[in-house]
């Protein structure tokens, strides 16, 4: 919508809508979208060419390496995008109602077919942060600001916060946020012209965002709401102008995007795989109120210590902006409250920033007693399931914004439009004790990013992917219809290297178990990570994470060999494992001895399953 202009006397005037500009790119648009893909190549250093390691969110990395293999299979075999029996033989996944990024996966299938799932998942990673960083600075320039290095600041900011930079180690879906500004630029169009052309690019725009991430449009759909209200109340004319096309665009997206969302929608709440709830509290993932000042660890200041006591997890670390930058956006909305954009965008942050405090408010890790707001709305739909640790997300844009506002205000022309609408000025206008104002705000702005420079995002080191497995001598072993298990199983959130090492070959075999989302059972949809766990399975991954070797009995092995036909096994192997002997004893103690194979220890049970 469109926003009123303030004179240099604070007298506010009618501006007409700004018509959106179809800007040529230049040099320096290019220098800048470059800048962003270095920077983002830049924090990904740690892991390129490098098999051997993983972010520090590990069983992220492998479930999105998965995924992106799953894609470019499917591509390639004209197979079912949204649900696999490759893993958790023999039920399958429904992927639908998992984050299967399929938006990612399918365009990145040539990079997943030649390079590998590791090499997919590092360029997913970077065209996140560079794409969605590059995304703000078109929406910026050509609707918002006139100056570039303005629009060029709240693109970094937007796609390089600290916020960003955990999600996308860990977190594709929440990363993947490149289309953000395309939709909020055709729902706040300020022309009312042309509703059923916006309207129906919307909607195509929305059902792709479905297969990037459901989160992240939750959060924007909620986020665009309560800035439309801010908005609207605080210019109410605008409202009423622009009001009936918006809500008429917002209508012919619904309209195409439902038939085209209809079929996935419905295989995702009712198709096979498909589960009701979470198996996690949402409410649990809170951020302290301290965080919002406080360094995160992928940063210049940052370290391991505190960052752990503020924040859920190493991924969750979205609300950590440092004073400074908190400072500047309290002063860039005094200094432009009249702009209802303006105050608008200082709501809907400081809104979304109250959710994430949950629904108890912690201070330096400990309880306040005082109720959080977001025990106000955990009741909703939509936001029942919301992470509030995730709500500063929402944040990260309103800040970009409000920074790329502010230094175009003190362009050359700005300024000296300003100072000619002043009366009985006699220092040298923007120039305050002898130092120009823009040199002055422009090291505040410094100040408070530089703190904030993200770093490579951590590794740590993984077992490699076992010759065997990797150079195919399991095929020998592993007919049609039967599978290979990886011991210890692993059917419920932990790492899994089953995941990985059928990633890591293009999804070559079928295997039990996995990490993701799905049902206790087929009677039971309630939601739960992994499939239900075989006693034979939680034995094992008992000893793996021990170092313990039970008492086998014969029991354990009738049990045994009912889990491997559950599985439809063929081999187990044995890669790498911190407590690899005490496991190896116990299977062998299970089925009897095993025997090594290019790096692997195997076990042929065809015998025994029949």
């Amino acid at each position: 919508m469109a926003a009123p202009a303030t004179t240099g006397t604070g007298t506010v005037e009618a501006a007409a809508p700004r018509r959106p500009r179809r800007l040529p790119v230049r040099a320096p648009d290019a220098l800048v979208v470059a800048g962003y893909f270095a920077l983002a190549a830049l924090l990904t250093v740690g892991q390129w060419g490098r098999p051997e390691r993983l972010f520090h969110q590990a069983g992220d990395q492998i479930l999105f390496e998965w995924m992106l293999a799953h894609a470019a299979r499917a591509v390639t075999g004209l197979e079912n995008p949204l649900y696999s029996s490759a893993l958790n033989a023999p039920d399958g996944v429904n992927l639908m109602a998992n984050t299967s990024v399929l938006g990612l996966g399918v365009p990145l299938t040539p990079v997943t077919l030649l390079f590998g799932s590791q090499a997919a998942f590092l360029v997913a990673v970077v065209c996140c942060l560079a794409g969605t960083a590059t995304a703000w600075y078109a929406l910026l320039l050509r609707r918002l600001v006139d100056s570039r290095p303005a629009a060029a600041v709240g693109g970094l900011v937007c796609g390089f916060a600290p916020g960003m930079v955990a999600q996308a180690g860990a977190h594709l879906h929440m990363a993947a946020q490149f289309l953000v500004p395309a939709i909020l630029a055709l729902v706040f169009h300020p022309e009312p012209g042309r509703v059923w052309r916006r309207g129906a690019l919307l909607g195509l725009l929305v059902a792709y965002q479905i297969f990037l991430g459901e989160e992240v449009l939750v959060f924007l759909v909620l986020a665009a709401g309560t800035f439309a209200l801010a908005y609207a109340a605080a210019d109410r004319s605008a409202a009423r102008r622009l009001g009936p096309a918006l809500l008429g665009r917002i209508g012919v997206g619904v309209l195409v995007s439902l038939p085209l969302l209809a079929y996935p929608l419905w295989f995702q709440f009712f198709g096979p795989g498909h589960y009701r709830g979470m198996p996690f509290h949402a409410y649990g993932y809170q951020l302290d109120a301290a965080s919002f000042t406080a360094s995160a660890r992928q940063t210049v200041l940052g370290d391991d210590h505190l960052p752990g006591l503020l924040a859920p997890n190493p991924t969750e670390e979205n609300s950590f902006f440092g004073p400074g930058l908190l400072v500047l956006a309290v002063v860039i909305a005094i200094w432009l409250w009249r702009r209802p954009l303006v105050r608008a965008l200082a709501v809907c942050g400081l809104f979304f920033a109250l959710l994430a405090l949950g629904g108890q408010v912690r201070l330096d890790g400990t309880p306040t007693g005082i109720p959080g707001p977001y025990r106000l709305v955990a009741e909703l739909p939509l936001l029942d399931h919301a992470v509030p640790a995730r709500f500063p997300l929402v944040c990260v844009p309103v800040l970009g914004v409000l920074l790329a506002l502010s230094l175009d205000r003190l362009r050359p022309a700005v300024r000296a439009r300003n100072a000619a609408g002043s009366s009985g000025a006699t220092s040298q206008p923007g120039v305050v004790g002898g130092v120009p104002v823009r040199l002055l705000w422009g090291g505040a702005v410094a100040a408070a990013l530089l703190p904030l420079t993200p770093t490579p995002i951590r590794t740590v080191p993984a077992w490699p992917v076992p010759a065997y497995v990797a150079e195919g001598g399991w095929r020998e072993h592993v007919p049609p219809g039967r599978t290979l298990v990886p011991v210890p199983p692993v059917t419920g959130a932990g790492v899994s290297p089953a995941m990985l090492w059928s990633a890591r070959t293009g999804m070559a075999f079928p295997t039990p178990g996995g990490y993701f989302i799905g049902p206790r059972s087929a009677d039971d949809p309630a939601a739960r990570w992994g499939a239900p766990d075989r006693p034979t399975a939680a034995l094992l991954r008992r000893v793996a994470e021990t170092g313990e070797v039970p008492v086998v009995t014969d029991e354990h092995r009738r049990q045994a060999v009912e889990d491997l036909r559950h599985w439809r096994a063929a081999v187990l192997v044995q890669g790498g494992l911190h407590h690899g002997d005490p496991v190896r004893r116990t299977v062998e103690a299970l089925l009897g001895p095993g025997r090594e194979v290019a790096g692997a220890r195997i076990w042929d049970v065809r015998p025994l399953v029949g």
